[in-house]
């Protein structure tokens, strides 16, 4: 700034006496020292700001080389108020989902994406963020469960929370009460695995009446939803039927069940919905009227490539590609692209799927030779077309194996709604696809879980052929039996456990206190509930309803087996009454009658007892929650 002042100075009295030239070369080099001095300034002051942000960069490199922390030990974690509260919480968001009238959920997060709203544990557990470690050992258990049984997953989160909480509550050592929670599990299993056990039902294949009640109570325990009775009945059959199209017609000892492809129709009327056998393969319209099928006496001759066809480098692999100076590779691609097509024009084939892209080119060549090709069919889909044409995917463009062709009966064009497909008739029909409408996105993504769900349990009953009656009378039934066996019959489980009998009541009505928390969870506007002393089902009025005559005010019990014309004697759940032992013979006519039972899935049911107490002996062992912070 000085040395500017200064030439400033000396540039105005040289400026006074001289020519105008000189006034243009001293102004020109003025403005030049100027320059060079404010440059000058300007490097030294980058130069110490480089300095300090390398010091700063060299600080928070240090940081990265400083000792890990310690891991956090905690003892006793189960004592701890967070984990109470944290288990409070699950507990309520869990048992308000329950059953029919449950309460919706709608889980998103903070930064946009996606919103579910679900009632489903399904869809609960993948979208529920959880942090606690202990809780996270629930909530895994219980998405193995839903992995492999697709039902029942509230079901087990719930009577999980309610047996960690009745056994801290009771205050008696973990060893203890994990000891006799697996006694009290196996006297269930038992009891629910044998023929004297009522709430079990065996299913009658020969007859679809069970079969129907098993589906409708699973449609109806999702509010989300959003059916009405009609269109419950009507997805109902719908499912029926798809599971049964699975199954093969000459199926014997050993049964290897087809696939059922759900297809979304948005925007439809429930209603509309629809079952096909076969296979729908989605087009754009314009496609449709471009390819037509060849009719043909006989089957058409199918090939399925699950490699692209379209002659992109990206899909050869990772690698070094060598090119012969002067030739084309794109051409070379394409030649050996026409030459795939003249041996599937050599083979008589009629019929091409392609899981990716197929070239235009290629395309053009099998039209000419009246070979239908359809790609972009997508991987989802791959699996079903193999099994239905008998193919094997092919993934080169080498030669092709005979072996790898298959075929179908037909081929058609159909349309519903907006869209157009593709519709394949396999030879033998154990693929089917399920045209599944719904008013909006949200109810269709519940729906198709819904669905889902429904057909895996059918699945599962046909490896182990019962039900169990549902609607929270199985529950309460198990409760008043293990009251019963403990009351009347205690000395072998003394003998086997080595503890008390006060121990053994307080543990066992811990369990039944648990398992009869479950039916409470089904209701959700503040009615009361009810067990009968004779069958030990579960019944629920309205709530402050005068308990002047209970058969005016009560219709059937929750599985909808029994009315209240019976004659049945009523008490308040958890209210003191003598323990009884529930009849244990279901009678064959009120199965087989035209009643609605609301039903759940055996195998289902039962893992999810035992996984709900195994997890929960589990947590009640933990002494010490070690994390590590770093």
């Amino acid at each position: 700034k000085e040395a500017a002042f200064n030439l400033s100075l000396i540039l105005k009295e040289e400026m006074k006496n001289t020519s105008w030239i000189r006034k243009n070369w001293l102004l020109v080099a003025g403005v030049s020292f100027i320059g060079v001095h404010l440059g000058t300034y300007f490097l030294q002051w980058s130069a110490k700001q480089s300095v300090k942000s390398q010091s700063v960069i060299k600080r928070k490199n240090m940081s990265h080389l400083e000792a890990k922390k310690p891991s956090l030990c905690e003892s006793e974690p189960l004592a701890s108020e967070r984990f109470r509260t944290t288990l409070s919480v699950f507990k309520g968001i869990v048992s308000s989902c329950y059953g029919p009238t449950g309460r919706l959920k709608q889980l998103h997060n903070g930064i946009g994406g996606s919103v579910c709203t679900t009632s489903q544990s399904s869809a609960l557990l993948a979208n529920l963020s959880v942090t606690h470690p202990i809780l996270k050992i629930l909530t895994t258990s219980l998405q193995n469960h839903v992995s492999c049984f697709s039902d029942c997953g509230l079901f087990t989160a719930i009577l999980c929370c309610n047996l960690i909480e009745n056994a801290q509550r009771i205050g008696l050592t973990p060893t203890t009460v994990i000891k006799l929670n697996k006694h009290l599990l196996s006297l269930c299993t038992s009891y629910l695995s044998s023929e004297v056990c009522c709430c079990r039902i065996s299913v009658d294949f020969s007859s679809t009446h069970l079969l129907l009640c098993l589906v409708r109570s699973i449609l109806t325990s999702k509010p989300a939803c959003m059916l009405i009775k009609k269109e419950i009945d009507h997805v109902s059959a719908l499912i029926l039927k798809a599971f049964l199209l699975t199954i093969p017609e000459n199926a014997k000892d050993h049964i290897i069940l087809g696939k059922s492809i759900i297809i979304p129709l948005k925007g439809q009327r429930v209603i509309d919905s629809t079952v096909l056998p076969g296979i729908l393969i989605e087009v754009p319209d314009i496609q449709v009227m471009k390819i037509l099928p060849v009719k043909k006496s006989d089957s058409l001759k199918v090939a399925l490539f699950c490699s692209s066809l379209s002659g992109d480098l990206s899909d050869t692999g990772e690698g070094t590609v060598l090119v012969t100076y002067g030739v084309s590779l794109e051409n070379a691609v394409l030649e050996q692209l026409l030459n795939l097509g003249r041996q599937l024009v050599n083979d008589g084939v009629d019929l091409v799927l392609c899981q990716k892209v197929i070239h235009p080119s290629l395309k053009q060549f099998l039209s000419v030779h009246h070979i239908i090709a359809i790609d972009r069919v997508g991987v989802a889909l791959m699996e079903p077309l193999s099994k239905a044409t008998g193919t094997q995917p092919i993934g080169s463009l080498d030669s092709i194996s005979p072996n790898s062709y298959g075929s179908v009966k037909d081929l058609r064009s159909t349309k519903f709604g907006s869209k157009h497909f593709f519709h394949l008739l396999p030879n033998e029909a154990t693929v089917c696809s399920l045209l599944l409408c719904n008013r909006n996105d949200t109810t269709w993504d519940e729906l198709k879980r819904t669905c889902q769900t429904a057909l895996h349990v059918l699945q599962l009953t046909i490896k182990e052929p019962y039900i169990l009656l549902g609607g929270g009378c199985t529950e309460t039934h198990l409760a008043a039996y293990i009251r019963y066996k403990i009351c009347n019959e205690p000395e072998n489980i003394l003998k086997d456990n080595g503890c008390t009998q006060v121990e053994l009541q307080l543990i066992a009505e811990a369990f039944c206190s648990a398992l009869e928390s479950l039916a409470r969870s089904l209701e959700h506007d503040g009615g009361d509930i009810l067990t009968d002393l004779k069958y030990g089902h579960f019944w629920s009025v309205q709530a402050n309803s005068p308990s002047v005559n209970w058969q005016d005010l009560l219709s059937r019990c929750g599985c909808g087996l029994y009315n209240s014309q019976e004659e049945l004697s009523w008490s308040f759940l958890r209210s003191t009454h003598q323990a009884f032992m529930p009849q244990t013979c279901l009678p064959h006519e009120a199965v087989s009658s035209d009643n609605n039972l609301t039903l759940d899935c055996f195998t289902s049911k039962i893992s999810g007892l035992q996984v709900a107490v195994e997890t929960a002996n589990l947590i009640l062992d933990l002494s010490y929650v070690i994390e590590d912070n770093n």
